[in-house]
């Protein structure tokens, strides 16, 4: 009998300790990526909730983990999440995404509340100066704000802008971006966003340049623009509203137009995200695959480049989670103990997603109408001219 084992060890420390050996790592071990177990309802709560249980009992302190990346990526790498797929949380996660959706104008505006309007000083005290929350573009001796104006010139470059142009910035966070377009490269900017903090913020940044900011969404816009750029925020549109979505940049646009979006892409095409992901940190979020975005542009776009930056989203989120640790002294008595591992679990566990490269950072550029190619392009002893050959797949973020 399980009660007369001389550890009295449940039925479910054994399944979840098996299961954690499978990814080599041990309960109560002594290396770094090994995880000490504080309070036995641990192993239960994981067993009868997934990733939700395992998540949400590091936040209350049942257990902790030195290298907590290191771990994550041991669990990927070894399957573990597949082992959990049909557990409650996840099953009802799938339901209520086939059934309705979950990013409607009304419900989309959860995640500016429960994430973004969380408070500016804590965003300032994480990212770099331009407040820029997405992936950096790194080359070697760049630190986090090289790496984010490096980011910020290239999507800039990319779009061509100049002055006189206009340009909507669909999710323009805290203005970053939009501020830095209108200064550097003469363009009158709308930028649009669903956080009430945001907005605020980016209002008073921007004061004295050509840029409005507007509290609204994406399918709310009307206007005609030059240049669409969206940078971060299709993960927040869901995949009954990727062809909603594209038409919505395409509607906004003249037909010489360009579109850039920047995204966290899935390797699979997937209905729901994580549900601790979706409870504590994006609601109603989901990661596009590019399968996806490319079905929903087809007849609206045609998609001209797609660029693979993952990579550099490692030092991305290493960076801000240095920072914040350094600033977290200011802000514990504010958020408390289970806030701050909520926010560590969070970036390190998304560190090792792309470290174990199952999802990563893309970049697509969509121009609304393709140029006509020039005279001597045609030619057999010319290079083709045409915009859409410039990249070549494996590029490295110093070729950026």
């Amino acid at each position: 009998m399980l009660r007369d084992r001389p550890n009295h060890m449940s039925r479910a420390q054994d399944v979840m300790t098996n299961l954690l050996a499978c990814a080599d790592i041990r309960v109560n071990g002594a290396r770094p990526w090994d995880i000490q177990v504080h309070d036995q309802r641990f192993f239960s709560r994981v067993l009868a909730s997934g990733t939700l249980g395992f998540g949400e009992s590091y936040m209350e302190n049942w257990w902790d983990c030195d290298a907590l990346d290191e771990m994550c990526c041991r669990s990927i790498r070894a399957g573990l999440e597949k082992r959990f797929a049909f557990r409650l949380p996840n099953v009802w996660a799938l339901l209520t995404a086939v059934l309705a959706n979950q990013q409607t104008p009304r419900r989309s505006r959860r995640v500016g509340r429960v994430h973004y309007d969380l408070s500016n000083d804590f965003f300032e005290a994480m990212l770099d100066p331009n407040m820029q929350y997405s992936c950096a573009l790194f080359a070697q001796g760049d630190d986090l704000a090289s790496a984010q104006l490096r980011k910020l010139d290239w999507i800039c470059e990319r779009l061509r802008l100049r002055p006189g142009l206009r340009l909507l910035d669909i999710g323009c966070g805290w203005g970053g971006l939009a501020r830095y377009a209108a200064r550097h490269y003469g363009c009158q900017v709308v930028g649009i966003t669903i956080s009430q903090e945001q907005f605020a913020y980016a209002q008073r940044w921007c004061r004295g340049l050509d840029v409005e900011i507007q509290l609204r969404d994406y399918r709310e816009v009307t206007e005609r623009f030059d240049r669409v750029v969206s940078v971060g925020m299709l993960e927040h549109v869901g995949y009954k509203n990727y062809h909603t979505y594209m038409r919505a940049a395409a509607r906004s646009l003249g037909e010489d137009g360009l579109f850039l979006c920047q995204a966290i892409c899935g390797n699979v095409s997937r209905f729901h995200t994580d549900p601790w992901i979706k409870r504590y940190i994006f609601p109603n979020s989901m990661l596009p695959s590019i399968a996806r975005l490319t079905r929903a542009a087809e007849g609206v776009f045609i998609v001209e480049d797609v660029k693979n930056i993952g990579p550099n989203y490692d030092p991305t989120l290493l960076a801000w989670e240095e920072n914040f640790r350094r600033a977290w002294p200011r802000f514990a008595d504010r958020y408390g103990e289970r806030s701050r591992r909520m926010w560590r679990f969070y970036r390190l566990s998304c560190e090792a997603h792309f470290g174990r490269a199952v999802c990563r950072c893309f970049r697509f550029s969509f121009p609304r109408k393709l140029p006509p190619l020039r005279a001597e392009s045609a030619t057999r002893d010319k290079p083709c001219r045409h915009r859409a050959r410039q990249f070549s797949s494996g590029a490295r973020s110093s070729d950026f």
